[in-house]
């Protein structure tokens, strides 16, 4: 009977110290890492993830400890796990610890950002089976910054330093579960041209944008918290980085909690309101829309201090089949719902395709204290209008106080602008504005302002097939 009980004893001795008979497990600390917070240890880390991927893979730990790192590549069959106590730093610009950025080698339509990814802190391209998981976190304190609070002002791309946390370029089957990121750079998570993938229970809290999925398929973004007071919270894109028009579609976004706090205070716990910005937070596709987005579920989703959710088609790209359920926002910035198409093109001159969006559902939402700035914005082009946009059970609670809207003014078409509702300013109506759309279904809608406001409620222009079923804009005004 003593000898069953001492395998047992063995095996759990081996398991503690983290080394299994068959190398599925690997301690970086074995490998020369120190985890003071001082000394580089992605050298170590790679040298584990090496080893691990000559064993046929297997899971690459780092134990407790503050790991100063500059780029870490992760590869194919390997499960980075960050234990619960163990921090990535992210090393300063001056260590020069940092990959250089690729080549690209095309012309490059999108931003850096979307472009380089090798200068990032952990970085994957063409690789199979790989996760990031644990309760521990990656802290991005030496990757790109805002340099100013001017929107476009910011540093990214290929500037010779850090410029992401995790950027994973046409990978497959990639997981990232559990973690926390603080202060992720540029984009706290990128992903560009994977396909089947799952994001569940992470939380971020960064300086710009949360999680960017560009051209990507099949992925799920689920139960986890995005605090981007400067940028966007969880954004679907289609950009020219493949050097193609490609869609991002069949994504599901569910269980997710969207904020604009100050940076570092949803992690701390104080959630202070960060001022208005250019924008703060929300759930978006958009801008660069190349190819577009189709089949995407938005769903069961709270926003706070954030802006408004966002749908923007403007690069010759198709936005089509998207559905949204359940979602529940507080302290709007500048909008809570925009749907619009355009002609901004950002992409190959040779290209003629027209921007197109349609088939639109949104249904089941609650908006309190939204600004008075915009009420809902649905807009396509002349002659190329949105078509079947659909919304239903809304109930929207602005702070009203609008002026009225000039007689002699037209509210601005997008054309070429950049899509961004506060930069074309407030709308003629101050709950509902819809301008080219070709099958346009409200139901079962409540509007109302806190204080009244000048502008009509409602306000249609080029709109054809409309229809208004249980449509209820208050007390204070009428369309």
């Amino acid at each position: 009977m003593k000898r069953p009980y001492a395998v047992l004893i063995l095996l759990l001795l081996l398991v503690s110290n983290n080394v299994f008979a068959n190398g599925v497990v690997f301690n970086v600390k074995d490998f020369g890492a120190k985890g003071d917070g001082n000394s580089l240890d992605h050298i170590a880390i790679n040298k584990a993830i090496d080893a691990a991927v000559a064993s046929g893979g297997g899971q690459v730990v780092l134990p407790v400890g503050t790991y100063l790192c500059g780029s870490i590549h992760l590869k194919g069959n390997i499960d980075l796990h960050l234990s619960a106590g163990a921090t990535i730093l992210a090393a300063p610009a001056s260590m020069k610890a940092y990959d250089e950025s690729e080549v690209f080698g095309a012309p490059e339509y999108q931003d850096g950002g979307h472009t380089y990814f090798h200068n990032s802190l952990i970085w994957a391209e063409g690789q199979q089976n790989i996760s990031i998981t644990g309760r521990g976190m990656i802290d991005g304190e030496g990757l790109t910054k805002k340099d100013t609070e001017k929107a476009g002002n910011v540093q990214g791309g290929s500037i010779g330093t850090g410029d992401k946390a995790i950027a994973l370029k046409q990978c497959r089957n990639i997981t990232i579960r559990d973690i926390t990121i603080y202060r992720g750079g540029h984009f706290a998570i990128i992903i560009t041209g994977c396909e089947i993938g799952t994001i569940d229970n992470v939380t971020i809290d960064t300086n710009r944008d949360g999680i960017d999925i560009d051209c990507c398929k099949y992925l799920a973004v689920s139960n986890t918290k995005v605090n981007t007071p400067n940028d966007d919270a969880i954004v679907l894109k289609s950009s020219y980085a493949l050097k193609k028009p490609v869609f991002c579609e069949h994504i599901t976004i569910t269980n997710c909690i969207v904020t604009g706090y100050k940076l570092g205070t949803f992690l701390d716990g104080t959630y202070i309101p960060e001022k208005v910005n250019w924008v703060c937070g929300r759930i978006k596709l958009g801008t660069e829309s190349n190819g577009g987005y189709r089949n995407i579920a938005i769903s069961n989703c709270t926003c706070m201090w954030s802006s408004g959710l966002a749908f923007e088609e403007v690069d010759q790209g198709r936005m089509e089949n998207i559905v949204v359920s359940n979602i529940s926002m507080e302290h709007v910035h500048h909008y809570p719902i925009y749907i619009t198409t355009g002609c901004r093109n950002r992409g190959p001159k040779e290209r003629t395709d027209v921007s197109y969006g349609g088939n639109i559902s949104i249904n089941n939402v609650i908006a309190t204290d939204v600004d008075s700035l915009a009420g809902i914005i649905i807009t396509g082009m002349p002659d190329y209008p949105l078509r079947n946009i659909s919304l239903s059970n809304i109930y929207i609670q602005y702070r009203g106080g609008g002026q009225p809207y000039p007689s002699d003014k037209t509210y601005r078409e997008q054309g070429t602008n950049y899509p961004e509702p506060r930069w074309a300013g407030p709308t003629p109506a101050w709950g509902l504005y819809a301008r080219h759309v070709d099958g346009l279904n409200l139901s079962h809608i409540r509007m109302e302002t806190i204080i009244p406001d000048a502008r009509p409620a409602i306000l249609m222009e080029d709109v054809q097939h409309e229809r208004l079923d249980d449509v209820d804009t208050g007390k204070t005004n009428n369309f």
